[in-house]
């Protein structure tokens, strides 16, 4: 019995000397296990939160619909400024004829452009400029607008006031504005007066 009891402490010293030489010889086996544990954790957070392939791609359409919108909005932009500044010199250019214009108008009240050179070159001036759709206004018997008229002198008592004397037209470009008509306004009666005045003389 007592030799039985000998063998079995003998084994168990004998596995215990085994464990130990086992660990000491490869001390980082239980440590390797731990960290291959771990990267297959952090491999598999990083699958989760990366974006799929269908996140990337609609992030990629909004980001291409954004710019074409941009674009789209860039061109509109510059189209409409492109517009502006040729309408704007061509407003420039045109208030600068005016003055001729103006003379020439003299010119036919005083009965001087009844034949000639001079009426040819009023009759092709004016041509030019019903091209740029140049219109003439301020007449007689008008409303006073002063967006639109500049009052010389206010002959007028009341509130209403009207056109009576017309001393320089006004023009436009369609709805711009190229130059005031200068004018004396008057009573909406003596403003009916000054128009059958001017009727009668024409």
């Amino acid at each position: 019995m007592s030799e039985h009891n000998n063998l079995d402490e003998h084994a168990d010293e004998v596995l215990e000397n085994l464990e130990a030489q086992l660990k000491d010889a490869d001390p980082g086996a239980e440590a390797e296990v731990d960290s291959t544990d771990t990267v297959e954790e952090t491999a598999e957070t990083e699958e989760d939160t990366q974006p799929s392939l269908e996140d990337q791609l609609a992030e990629r359409t909004e980001d291409l619909q954004r710019l074409s919108a941009e674009y789209a909005n860039y061109r509109r932009r510059t189209e409409r400024e492109r517009k502006a500044g040729v309408e704007n010199v061509k407003a420039q250019v045109l208030t600068q004829l005016l003055p001729i214009l103006d003379d020439l108008e003299l010119a036919e009240q005083h009965g001087d452009l009844e034949q000639g050179p001079l009426k040819s070159f009023r009759d092709k001036f004016v041509s030019v400029l019903d091209t740029f759709k140049v219109t003439p206004f301020g007449a007689a018997g008008e409303v006073f607008d002063p967006e639109r008229h500049e009052a010389v002198q206010d002959l007028s008592t009341g509130d209403d006031k009207y056109i009576g004397t017309v001393l320089r037209l006004g023009y436009q470009v369609e709805e711009r504005l190229l130059r005031t008509a200068m004018v004396i306004i008057v009573d909406p009666v003596d403003s009916e007066a000054e128009s059958t005045a001017e009727d009668d003389t024409e």
